[in-house]
Parts: C-alpha cells; sequence; structure tokens
C-alpha cells in the first residue's frame, strides 16, 4: 500500500477539463476565422488577422500552427475527412440512391470552401483519397443504373465530369448561392436520368485535392 505522505490531493490529479474545453473552444475558433480571413484575403491573409478575427492572442494561433501552411493543411484536412464520410455513407446505403447523396455531399463541400479552393488545389494532390472517390463513383455510378435512378449508359466518366464541372462553377463564383448550386445538380441529375447523348465518354480526371 503506497504511503499518503507526500502524495497529492486528489483535486489536484484530475484532469484540467476546463483548460482542455477552452482549448478545443480556441481551435474552432481560429478555424473559423481562418475559414473567413482566407477567403477574404486568401494567401495574403496573415496569422495575426486570424488570430484578432478569432479573438485570441496570435501565439495561440502559432501553438496550435506552426505555421499558415500547416493551419491551411489543416482546413483541407478537416475538408477531405467530411468527403470521405459522405463516401462512407453513400456506399451504405443500399437503394441505388447513394450517387445523388453523393454528389450533393460534394456540391455542398464545394460550396462552402469556394472562397480559398485555389489554396487548397495548390496542394499535393491526394492521390489515395482521390483512387477512393474513383472506387466509389464507380461503384455508386452501376447501383444506380441498375435500380433505375440513371440511365443505363451513363458512366462513372459521365459522373467524374459532373463533379469537376461543380468544382469548377463554385471556383468561378467565389462564394455560390447554395440554391443555385443546388439548382446545378439538380438540372445536371435530371440529365444523368434521361441518359447522356451518343459519343465517348468522358475521360476519369481528378476529382479532390
Amino acid at each position: 500500500m503506497v504511503s499518503g505522505q507526500g502524495a497529492r490531493p486528489a483535486a489536484l490529479q484530475r484532469p484540467a477539463r476546463p483548460a482542455r474545453r477552452d482549448a478545443a473552444r480556441n481551435y474552432q475558433r481560429i478555424l473559423d476565422a481562418a475559414r473567413e480571413v482566407l477567403g477574404e484575403s486568401g494567401a495574403d491573409a496573415g496569422m495575426e488577422e486570424i488570430a484578432a478575427r478569432a479573438g485570441v492572442g496570435v501565439g495561440t494561433v502559432y501553438r496550435r500552427f506552426a505555421s499558415k501552411d500547416a493551419l491551411i493543411g489543416e482546413l483541407l484536412r478537416l475538408a477531405l475527412e467530411e468527403l470521405m464520410a459522405a463516401v462512407d455513407r453513400s456506399l451504405a446505403r443500399t437503394d441505388g440512391r447513394g450517387l445523388e447523396e453523393l454528389l450533393r455531399a460534394f456540391g455542398q463541400s464545394f460550396a462552402d470552401h469556394a472562397r480559398y479552393a485555389n489554396l487548397f488545389l495548390e496542394r499535393p494532390a491526394n492521390d489515395a483519397a482521390t483512387r477512393r472517390v474513383r472506387a466509389a463513383i464507380g461503384e455508386l455510378t452501376a447501383r444506380a443504373a441498375a435500380a433505375g435512378a440513371v440511365s443505363p449508359d451513363v458512366t462513372a466518366g459521365d459522373v467524374m465530369a459532373l463533379v469537376l464541372g461543380m468544382r469548377g462553377l463554385a471556383q468561378a463564383a467565389g462564394e455560390l448561392d447554395p440554391a443555385a448550386g443546388q439548382r446545378f445538380l439538380d438540372i445536371h441529375l435530371a440529365g444523368l436520368r434521361s441518359g447522356r447523348p451518343p459519343g465517348r465518354a468522358p475521360a476519369a480526371g481528378g476529382v479532390i485535392r
């Protein structure tokens, strides 16, 4: 049995939960502020401005992120994490509607990050994520065709072209009205249901970074 002499009081041994909550809150504030400031200033955004917008000291920002590049990297990681979760949810569906669910998730992501998407695209592509998305689109397109949700002659290449089109629309607009993005997707989904005009299937290019 361990002697109580010199032991720290139980209260002092408890985890510093308020400190952890503060750290988590500051982390979220920094990310939210970074999205705003990067959307406004792009690559010229400064860490001091991000800290001020987040309501924290610049030292707090640098303790979490060693550089602006590291901060942008974290934003990209989170965006990819959301997309990969959407891939999993879509593949879990068995009603042939997973393809539409995934396309809507892509559209929402492109709209959410449209104002600083160029900063994501300047970074090296995530080959593993791209392969995963391509495989998912191939599987979901086949399921959708089998369920009658899209025309049987629609290919995964057609769907990839639509994804690239949604991304291009969001980038060109800079800040996309969600209703306009949904209308764009609705029009093209109607086209996928009615079938692709005869001709060569589009090449399956890269989808995400």
